[in-house]
């Protein structure tokens, strides 16, 4: 029984040693683990490593050697903070899910990568509380600034004030915050919407609806202009019972369409905010029976790809969002050089993409 109970303590014993090994192995090998096994300062490896001319050639060779058979590899957030820099750029999103906050992602890294940096995404999911945790969470990791697009629900900017407050630079794209004075990439939507508008009319429409956004954001004030504006070009009389708003969901925007379409005299013409809403309406315009464009013509703003698959093809307002990014990644270069000071404010211009939707025979 004894000699039993040894072997079981020896199998233990051998077993564990074999899961701190492994354990070891897993975990990344660090400047002063190798300076511990060397015996020599976490500095003196750190000059080795850079082949400083004050490490002699044969100490030099030891430590690149038992570093390469331990496998280290620097790590760059550590080295960011010796420097002061991290070398990452945090950014906020209402969501990653669709293909225009993905597009917008994608430029900003572009431009991320040729400088040498990385960036970290962190979704609001339409929330000013979860807003509000991304930038506190990505302070805490270090970010040297953020870029962003702020939720649906955000009407009060205390959260994006600290980083202008601790002169961390701070970047917004296409939702924007009104009166701070810092960067910023937008869209012409005012003239897009005008645009809209007198296609519509070429179109033989003259009830045109507008699904617009909370009022507090700069994109629906901004398209709201537009709209207005363009109805008085045209020659048409603004109808309030025409202008809805929804919360930007896909349904909101199907009870926004079916407050339209229940009305005494109908519209004969919907364009939404964004193309989410669009796709909404037009499930809600078929579901009633109503032929788009005949019966109701319609165009969507942003441009998705799914603007090509549906039936009939969705007239839409092409939104730059690669260019987007790109622009919003050099103004964060920008500031960081310049200083907060520094709120260039750039307005890109878009495109009226049309399609079957909009488009009724016999008229074009």
């Amino acid at each position: 029984m004894k000699l039993l109970f040894e072997i079981v303590c020896m199998m233990k014993i051998y077993k564990f040693v074999e899961l701190s090994t492994l354990a070891m192995a897993k975990r990344h090998v660090s400047l002063k683990d190798l300076a511990a096994e060397l015996g020599v300062s976490v500095s003196t490896v750190s000059r080795a490593l850079n082949k400083h001319p004050d490490i002699s050639p044969q100490l030099t060779e030891k430590i690149q050697r038992i570093a390469s058979e331990r496998n280290y590899t620097p790590n760059p957030l550590a080295m960011g903070l010796l420097k002061a820099q991290t070398k990452m750029i945090g950014v906020i999103v209402p969501d990653i899910v669709t293909h225009f906050f993905a597009s917008v992602i994608s430029g900003i890294e572009a431009v991320a990568k040729e400088k040498g940096y990385f960036i970290v995404i962190s979704s609001s999911s339409e929330s000013l509380e979860k807003e509000k945790e991304s930038v506190d969470n990505l302070i805490k990791s270090r970010v040297e600034g953020i870029i962003a697009c702020i939720s649906q629900e955000t009407n009060e900017y205390s959260h994006f004030q600290k980083l202008v407050d601790n002169e961390l630079p701070l970047v917004f794209f296409d939702r924007v915050c009104e009166g701070m004075q810092v960067p910023s990439v937008t869209v012409d939507g005012h003239k897009a919407v005008q645009s809209i508008i007198q296609h519509f009319k070429d179109n033989g429409c003259r009830r045109i609806a507008y699904i617009s956004g909370p009022n507090h954001l700069n994109i629906s004030k901004n398209r709201k202009e537009g709209y207005l504006e363009g109805l008085k070009d045209c020659g048409f009389d603004f109808q309030p019972e025409l202008l809805v708003e929804c919360n930007l969901s896909a349904e909101d925007a199907t009870l926004a369409t079916h407050q339209l379409l229940n009305l005494k005299n109908k519209p004969d013409a919907i364009f939404g905010i964004n193309d989410t809403i669009a796709f909404s309406a037009m499930k809600e315009i078929k579901r009633y029976g109503y032929k788009i464009p005949e019966d109701i013509a319609l165009v969507g703003f942003t441009d998705e790809f799914h603007a090509t698959v549906v039936e009939p093809s969705l007239t839409s307002v092409t939104h730059p969002t690669f260019l987007m990014g790109k622009e919003a990644a050099r103004l964060f270069f920008h500031s960081l050089e310049k200083g907060p000071a520094y709120s260039e404010k750039v307005i890109l211009p878009t495109d009226l993409i049309i399609r079957s939707s909009s488009v009724r025979s016999g008229i074009i």
